[in-house]
């Protein structure tokens, strides 16, 4: 291990180290490894990948890795072979640059043993491929997978180790990762000598285009030129080679044959192309240091995290790298497309990957985590309840259920509403409130009034009433009463079954006072003759403490 790790030719980046670490230690663990690894494009997942691989393998275990696209499952076979080529290590390939004679022999010799690391596309899901004993799956730009997919990949889950890279983990992916549902490292130091990519949204214009392409030419590059029609892509390379006659063009698409793309990928590998015309099948994994200009038309109809993928084509060297992305000018851009260009401009500096996909939760929802859609809020039971829910499952599936919340009902008749002139903003007041409600102990509480006198000053006497609210149903929590009523002067306080009173304290204050009663259902009914807000809450936070059983008593007791 140690020898193939410093055959690495670059430094590791702290985080990429961290991620090594952590997938090596869920790799030993007795629990199955189901690992988000999120870091930007050319930041060495696929390094983070090859070390489980070896560490896989040590263990007399096969490998298998899954990529979106022929062209990139491609890249990853010539990747792993030359970098496992001074091991004794067979490293095979199934996808469409394979006859159906040589997958079907590739298939015998994985069945039985004889090849340890096997990359492939959708292919390698199919029922026909048998594994003699395979340890780790790496799923490559998960986001690329359909439903059906992933549910095959469920399945080999069970007792497989499963590590998946992206850059942008599609919202579902993020989400899950946020909550607790997988583990997650992401590695956002950029290598050594990398710089940020120059982003420029422009109207189509033949004289940038043009300018664009020759400026890459001049410093002995390649560019890449994202045209997402088959029909017209014919059209757009001629209109290229009359713009920059001088020019090498070559054209890749999905739907030419198996051997007439490989030719066209691997002769723009080898720089005898200059400029790539394709549809967004380079959106995956395409590394070529040389190429560092990349053009791409009608860029608003692109989604989010694509964008960014295909941006990521170009800035793998240390070469300032460019990006256009073209709209028509007679179109009128849609918010959300307006939003998606404004954050890829937005976030042009290195690393961005990860805030791309919390954005992209954000504009499109985590989708629904258990089923089949992968878009949109989940209606039935709205967007937070459904994740309240999940935690808690989540939380007691990890054997760290706490108390089980009830739900406490307070019915006080106080103004406790935050001021529009104390926070300004409708949406920092909504996010404000639930902050409040959301709190589940007194230093979160503590952390939220800091955090309200901190950014907005001094809080005025409703804002201290709600914040008080807050601490009376922490009270309630804590002794067991369910629900608090108060009508005019009359006062209800209804007591669970398990509540941590004591019975002297209460049988004492019924005793004190005029009118007071308690119900065999447990119901303690009293009245309080004071109009301030400020001073009922006191009151009942005072009387609740007063009538709870203390911790000195119960262990007396």
């Amino acid at each position: 291990m140690k020898e193939f790790e410093n055959a690495f030719e670059y430094n590791e980046t702290d985080d990429q180290a961290q991620a090594i670490a952590d997938v090596k230690r869920d790799m030993e663990s007795q629990l199955p490894m189901d690992r988000l690894l999120c870091g930007d494009v050319g930041y060495g997942k696929t390094e983070v990948a090859m070390r489980a691989a070896f560490k896989a393998m040590s263990d007399n275990k096969q490998v298998a890795v899954l990529a979106p696209t022929t062209v990139l499952a491609f890249q990853h076979y010539e990747t792993f072979k030359q970098r496992f080529a001074p091991f004794p290590i067979t490293v095979d390939m199934i996808s469409r640059f394979r006859t159906a004679k040589q997958i079907k022999e590739i298939l015998q010799r994985v069945e039985a043993g004889k090849v340890d690391i096997l990359i492939g596309t959708h292919r390698l899901l199919s029922k026909d491929v048998k594994f003699a004993d395979l340890g780790l799956l790496v799923v490559d730009e998960e986001q690329r997978f359909g439903v059906r997919h992933k549910e095959r990949i469920k399945q080999m889950r069970t007792e497989v180790d499963v590590l998946t890279m992206s850059a942008t983990p599609i919202p579902r992916t993020l989400h899950m990762s946020l909550v607790g549902l997988r583990d997650m490292s992401v590695i956002e130091t950029p290598p050594k000598d990398r710089m940020a990519i120059q982003t420029v949204v422009a109207n189509w214009d033949e004289k940038l285009i043009q300018s664009a392409i020759e400026q890459e030419l001049d410093r002995g590059g390649q560019v890449y030129f994202v045209h997402n029609r088959v029909e017209t892509i014919w059209e757009i390379a001629a209109k290229l080679q009359a713009m920059v006659p001088n020019a090498r063009v070559a054209v890749g698409h999905g739907q030419m044959g198996e051997g007439e793309l490989e030719k066209v990928m691997l002769k723009f590998m080898r720089h005898e192309a200059d400029i790539l015309v394709s549809t967004t099948i380079i959106e995956n994994g395409l590394d070529i240091p040389l190429c560092n200009t990349i053009v791409i038309n009608r860029a608003d109809r692109l989604g989010l995290s694509e964008l960014y993928q295909l941006r990521g084509r170009v800035g793998r060297s240390n070469r300032r790298a460019y990006a256009y992305l073209l709209l028509p000018s007679e179109i009128e851009l849609t918010p959300v497309a307006r939003r998606r260009l404004a954050a890829l401009k937005e976030f042009s500096d290195l690393g961005a990957g990860f805030k791309i996909a919390a954005l992209d939760l954000e504009l499109r929802g985590a989708g629904n985590l258990l089923g089949g859609e992968q878009s949109g809020h989940i209606e039935a039971v709205g967007f937070e309840l459904y994740t309240q829910m999940l935690e808690r499952a989540v939380r007691e599936m990890k054997g760290e259920a706490g108390v089980e919340v009830t739900e406490i009902q307070l019915n006080l008749g106080l103004n406790i509403r935050i001021p529009s002139d104390y926070i300004k903003e409708e949406n920092q007041r909504l996010r404000m409130y639930k902050r409040v409600a959301g709190v589940e102990t007194e230093s979160q509480l503590h952390d939220v009034r800091s955090e309200l006198i901190d950014r907005y000053g001094e809080t005025p006497r409703a804002v201290r009433n709600l914040l008080e609210y807050a601490a009376l149903k922490l009270q309630a929590m804590r002794v067991g009463a369910n629900a608090i009523e108060r009508k005019r002067e009359f006062v209800n306080i209804k007591f669970s079954a398990t509540a941590a009173i004591d019975p002297g304290k209460l049988a004492r204050f019924v005793a004190s006072q005029r009118g007071t009663q308690f119900t065999p259902d447990g119901m303690l009914k009293f009245s309080i003759k004071i109009d301030s807000a400020g001073g009922i809450l006191q009151t009942l936070r005072d009387l609740l403490e007063e009538l709870a059983v203390h911790e000195e008593a119960v262990r007396q007791v």
